[in-house]
């Protein structure tokens, strides 16, 4: 998908592509709440947590347009792939439709693509098997950009259907270079998301603009005022 440079991005089109985020380890029962409600009340795309909230968003959101994401291998990607495999198991158990897994960074700086590829692969096989998406975080902060290409390629490979810059929780947030390189790494089928620290709708419209098709955010509200507000 190219990016669209000549949009304008309102309010409304740039709360469709939102994956609004909780993943604060301290999330309470009454945040999430929160959280599902904005996002009903907005239609985002997603609400993103962590997995043992998954039950609950499925619960509050049902019957609306708002998916449920859960984080796999949040956010170190040093699990055991079976692990991960599980992990995501559970949360399409609990109603999540969306997986936003992190990659094995240690085997992708140590160039074991085969292992990158079967981490990958063992959380789609789950997620296609109910009809639900897969997007794989490389946490651009830490690679250079031969790695970064490398990654999207083998989570393209891998069945993928996003590739996601940032944890959050990683050296920094998301660039519009980041994008940028990612969006020319993957075919026009592949989604990607851009997320770490992305707080203004002027930074959210430069990111869609560069090519992101989602946008990962703990401050959507903040962003929808101020597209609102011009």
């Amino acid at each position: 998908m190219a990016p669209e440079t000549s949009r304008t991005w309102s309010a409304r089109e740039i709360a469709a592509v939102i994956d609004h985020t909780l993943l604060a380890p301290s999330a309470s029962a009454v945040a999430i709440e929160a959280l599902c409600s904005e996002a009903r009340e907005h239609e985002f795309a997603a609400v993103c947590v962590n997995g043992v909230h998954v039950g609950l968003c499925a619960r509050l959101l049902e019957g609306s347009s708002v998916a449920v994401s859960a984080v796999i291998g949040f956010p170190l990607g040093a699990n055991d792939p079976r692990a991960k495999r599980l992990e995501a198991r559970l949360a399409l158990d609990e109603g999540a439709r969306e997986l936003d897994m992190v990659l094995q960074l240690g085997a992708l700086l140590s160039g074991d693509h085969e292992r990158v590829a079967g981490d990958i692969e063992g959380v789609v096989v789950e997620a296609q098997a109910r009809g639900a998406r897969v997007k794989v975080i490389l946490e651009t902060g830490v690679l250079e950009r031969a790695h970064i290409v490398a990654a999207c390629r083998i989570a393209e490979r891998a069945g993928a259907d996003f590739v996601k810059t940032c944890t959050g929780f990683g050296p920094r947030g998301v660039t519009r270079a980041d994008v940028e390189l990612l969006r020319t790494s993957v075919g026009p089928a592949l989604g990607v998301k851009a997320s770490g620290g992305i707080k203004s709708a002027r930074f959210a419209r430069e990111l869609l603009a560069a090519g992101a098709t989602r946008l990962g955010t703990s401050a959507s509200l903040a962003i929808l005022r101020e597209a609102q507000s011009g």
